[in-house]
């Protein structure tokens, strides 16, 4: 073809083998007709050699395509991967049987270890994978020279590719697709059939959405976060994985009193934004605490904390819900359906870490649709947005940033930082608690 990469003949040893091609005259060739760099065309080549559509000549062990006078070959049509031919270890014994009658014995060590394995492992049908293999032998001795050279570098091509030396990555690794045979005939159950057929009704259906209002919907989206993707937008004051300053860690800790302007713009996003950072939650108590309101988002915490709990607390938690939220007259009674309210409580019988979804899902849209508006335009977000700070980027210099990484300290240590934690759940918790009015008094009249 005068459109396709130009080979000659090549003498190999004492044999002149037809239509070899140079690995630079392939790569040449891809890069011209993909546009593409010699990076790319040579990781192409790889590719090509790795799957066995072309095939080295000197090394044939060396499944790269070097850019230089290498020599290569293109593999014969029925020996591609495309044909599905499943390499048999039947097969692969005939071979190396075949090539160890014609080496005398005197095999590579990988094809001499398969070759001690598959006699071990078939040695049941041996007589015939020798008889196979001899006839071989003799109908390829009667080939031309250069025909037989010629089609022992295909055959030992395919077999490299496909039974590679041991503790060698093959391109042809499927994982568990090579214990399936892609030529049988898979008998489906009708289970299967029916779980379908279930899927295809319920996709028909399904509501659709216009691909307008989906993309409408994805550029929303990337507007409103683009300015918070660290992709996309540099950190504030600086990245402290370049330049070794912390400060940035430091004002976007749990503890700090001001938060920045960009983490206070985020929780104006959504709901689960806010519920999300923990310093938001914790702005959001101190309008519910105003509101006097606060008994959703504690529920919304206590199925939170059951759900990632541990599964020893499991049942306790469950019942101290069920007294604080949801039985009659309980201190802190929430407002939910009678449906969702008497699945929630049958649940709670056999408790589970997801037995509160329901009531969970019910008490979350409650607090989207009418508290989280109600608290961006009250004066507590109102004032938060005003003390938040706006941190000045850093401009280091070449020698700060040497600096920055000499006095680089380790941090705080993780497991510090969960007791601080924990000692602040515990402390929320303690003052968000219902106060028991009759207990009280019977304090007080015990120390009058």
């Amino acid at each position: 073809m005068q459109s396709g990469v130009k080979g000659s003949e090549q003498k190999l040893n004492v044999t002149t083998i037809p239509h070899v091609i140079t690995g630079k005259d392939i790569i040449a060739w891809i890069t011209n007709k993909m546009k593409s760099t010699t990076e790319e065309s040579e990781a192409f080549g790889t590719m090509l050699v790795a799957y066995g559509y072309i095939y080295p000549l000197q090394n044939h062990r060396k499944l790269v395509m070097c850019n230089d006078s290498s020599l290569y070959r293109f593999q014969t049509p029925y020996f591609w991967p495309t044909q599905k031919w499943v390499a048999e270890d039947s097969d692969y014994a005939i071979y190396l049987a075949k090539r160890n009658i014609r080496k005398k014995g005197m095999l590579e060590p990988y094809e001499q270890a398969h070759y001690n394995h598959l006699h071990e492992w078939l040695n049941h049908k041996w007589d015939f994978i020798v008889m196979q293999a001899t006839e071989q032998y003799k109908a390829g001795k009667e080939r031309k020279k250069p025909d037989r050279v010629v089609f022992d570098c295909q055959e030992r091509a395919y077999w490299i590719v496909n039974k590679p030396p041991r503790r060698t990555h093959s391109a042809m690794d499927n994982g568990l697709e090579l214990l399936i045979d892609p030529n049988s005939d898979e008998k489906i159950p009708f289970d299967t059939y029916r779980r379908m057929n279930l899927f295809y009704q319920q996709a028909i259906m399904s509501s659709k959405v216009k691909s307008s209002v989906s993309l409408g919907a994805l550029n929303k989206y990337v507007a409103t976060y683009k300015n918070h993707d660290p992709f996309l937008a540099p950190c504030l004051p600086s990245n402290p994985w370049l330049t070794d300053n912390d400060m940035y860690w430091t004002l976007n800790m749990r503890q700090v009193e001001v938060p920045t302007k960009m983490r206070v713009e985020r929780w104006s996003f959504s709901l689960f934004e806010l519920l999300s950072d923990l310093r938001g939650r914790d702005d959001f108590k101190v309008f519910l605490k105003k509101e006097f309101s606060g008994e959703n988002l504690a529920f919304w915490e206590a199925a939170e904390e059951l759900k990632w709990g541990t599964a020893s607390s499991m049942t306790s938690k469950a019942e101290t819900i069920f007294k604080t939220f949801l039985v009659p007259g309980a201190p802190r009674w929430i407002n939910i359906d009678g449906r969702t309210m008497g699945l929630t409580v049958k649940g709670l019988d056999h408790p589970h870490r997801y037995v509160l979804e329901a009531a969970q899902t019910h008490v979350f849209l409650l607090m989207k649709k009418d508290t989280f508006f109600r608290y961006l335009k009250s004066p507590v977000y109102k004032e938060i947005q005003k003390k938040a700070l706006n941190p000045e980027p850093h401009n280091f210099s070449p020698a700060q940033l040497e600096q920055n990484a000499r006095n680089r300290s380790p941090g705080i240590h993780p497991l510090i930082l969960w007791q601080q934690d924990e000692a602040e759940k515990a402390k929320a918790a303690a003052a968000s608690a219902p106060v028991d009015v009759k207990a009280l008094m019977s304090k007080l009249d015990r120390k009058k």
